[in-house]
């Protein structure tokens, strides 16, 4: 009898990793292990020094990725007890754009003594949003030169993707930049350690890089106009190989299998990230079907036979999410995330005393108060830009907004205000994706919010009139990445000639959806024209009155730092 085949999934994402051991003929999810980032996110001091970070940075430490390759791999293999002979390919996902500076040898440069005090030697995570002047400058300089590339990112390149942050980099730490050797994303440089190849992926290339699978990279001289430094940045410090999603990146190297337990050789795929490897993942191989990624922020994923000019969408590439496919993606910068500032800085202690009490979490307690409350009881309207907004503005600069408070307001009323505003959001992305062809019949959603908390998904359906269908992974992109690990395998080693093929046998969907209440959504529809009034109006310039605060606040920190 021919023994059970298995893939690995890892999914690095914000605060942890996520390590997934898959049975590969049916999906089935043997053992799980979870590695919680030691540095988590660095946005205050660089770790183990006084060096104080600027407003809107966001780094993390790459040691710990690679002790959560040391740490999960194991985990799993003893969980399972699953010979390493039998498991087949490896799949990685990466949050994105997370973007380093290495050294000749793949070196991180903040792993580096010389280095390691400069902020700018360390990982750039995705919401590291301080190179918006270089955002700015590329979307200028952009639409100067007509360059064709800037529709496929909605009209505007974001602070958020790979060369404002290296232009950041040029710009503030040109030596940091000349002592890097490559500047490269989170996934390929663990694709470099796990095989010693350095393949970088479309998926990255694609939404994040300005590359096309057609013209390949913008020319020099649209970088010389932005810094003639940078005018070689893709010969001198990239690559103009890139790979397909699927493919096999190389085989495990001695060392890696050493670290992990895993076998020598063992194929691995190119890179991928985490929004995009979740879409197959969750059975979607086919238009007409968005993908939700809900966590700290949401990822919304589309495919279609064809190309469109999405205002706002992160951007579109083709085979950039299936094959034969154009992948479109759009987002919002904040959801879980502002839940969870909202419990960390806006909950009376009774509440907290409530959930010790019974032993729940307090996002527990407030969803349940949250839950007695009918659609607009609360009185409030809320924007949901706690950490700018990424679709349809494509503007970090902007910040939150709560409308409507009162002396009786109550933290639930907050709560339940800020979930809705989270939700237009998403609608408003669903309209501009509909508004510009490309139709939205279901909803499809993954990641920990659907997991916790079923109150937010009954207001996404409601807000937003369409049924919403659930993954029945709870560890959906690591899913996703261990499929794509299959494929690398490929057929002939018992895994999968193609993705499609891996998603119908290897993803699931839970029993469990949530349907639209017609007369909630009649009722929404009624707040939601009010949220684009407000959108609109503070979104699109007609008030600066945020990014006109925001200056005023960074122009008094750098005033007080400097008489530090």
């Amino acid at each position: 009898m021919q023994s059970a085949k298995y893939s690995i999934g890892i999914d690095f994402g914000t605060i942890s990793a996520r390590t997934v051991l898959v049975r590969v003929n049916n999906g089935e999810e043997v053992a799980t292990s979870v590695y919680e980032y030691k540095d988590g996110v660095i946005d205050e001091f660089l770790p183990g020094t006084d060096i104080k970070l600027e407003p809107e940075w966001a780094l993390q430490n790459p040691e710990d990725y690679l002790e959560a390759l040391k740490r999960t791999i194991p985990d799993v293999l003893k969980k399972s007890k699953v010979n390493p002979e039998n498991i087949i390919g490896i799949g990685i996902d990466f949050t994105s754009c997370t973007m380093l500076p290495i050294d000749k040898e793949g070196t991180p440069l903040c792993m580096r003594d010389k280095y390691r005090h400069h902020p700018h030697s360390w990982v750039k995570l995705w919401k590291h949003h301080a190179a918006q002047p270089e955002a700015n400058r590329i979307n200028q300089v952009a639409r100067e030169r007509k360059e064709s590339f800037l529709w496929r990112y909605g009209g505007k390149y974001s602070s958020e993707w790979f060369f404002s942050k290296a232009l950041q980099i040029l710009n503030e730490a040109p030596d940091i930049y000349e002592a890097a050797d490559r500047l490269i994303e989170a996934a390929d440089w663990i694709i470099l350690q796990l095989t010693g190849e350095e393949k970088r992926n479309s998926c990255t290339a694609g939404y994040k890089a300005l590359w096309d699978p057609e013209k390949g990279f913008p020319c020099r001289e649209f970088f010389r106009a932005l810094n003639p430094r940078f005018e070689n940045i893709i010969d001198e410090k990239m690559s103009k190989d890139i790979y397909s999603l699927g493919e096999r990146a190389g085989g495990l190297t001695n060392k890696m299998a050493s670290l992990t337990g895993l076998k020598k050789g063992t194929p691995v795929a190119v890179g991928n990230v985490d929004a995009h490897v979740s879409v197959p993942a969750v059975t979607v191989t086919e238009p007409g079907k968005m993908v939700m990624i809900m966590g700290t922020s949401i990822c919304h994923m589309m495919v279609d036979k064809n190309l469109h000019s999405i205002p706002g969408m992160c951007g579109v590439v083709k085979g950039g999410i299936l094959p034969g496919y154009y992948g479109y993606e759009a987002g919002q910068s904040a959801v879980g995330d502002i839940f969870g500032w909202f419990v960390k800085n806006c909950i009376p202690s009774e509440y907290f005393k409530q959930a010790n009490k019974r032993r729940i979490n307090v996002h527990r307690i407030l969803e349940e108060k949250a839950s007695s409350l009918k659609a607009g009881e609360s009185g409030l309207l809320a924007l949901d830009w706690w950490n700018g907004n990424r679709s349809i503005l494509v503007d970090a600069d902007l910040s939150g907004l709560l409308l409507g408070t009162t002396l009786e307001t109550k933290p639930e009323e907050i709560y339940r205000a800020l979930i809705e505003a989270t939700a237009f959001g998403t609608y408003k992305i669903i309209n501009t994706f509909e508004e510009n062809g490309v139709k939205v019949k279901e909803l499809y959603a993954c990641g920990g919010l659907p997991e916790r908390n079923k109150l937010l998904m009954q207001i996404y359906a409601d807000v937003t009139g369409r049924k919403i269908k659930i993954s029945a992974s709870s560890q959906t992109p690591a899913l996703g990445a261990a499929m794509f690990g299959a494929v690398a395998a490929g057929k002939n080693r018992g895994g999968y000639d193609n993705i499609i093929e891996a998603a119908k046998n290897m993803a699931h969907l839970k029993k469990e959806s949530f349907e639209p209440y017609k007369e909630n959504h009649y009722l929404y529809q009624e707040i939601y024209a009010e949220y684009e009034k407000l959108h609109d109006y503070f979104g699109r310039g007609e008030n600066r009155v945020m990014k006109k605060l925001k200056d005023i606040k960074r122009k008094l920190k750098e005033k007080r730092a400097h008489k530090g």
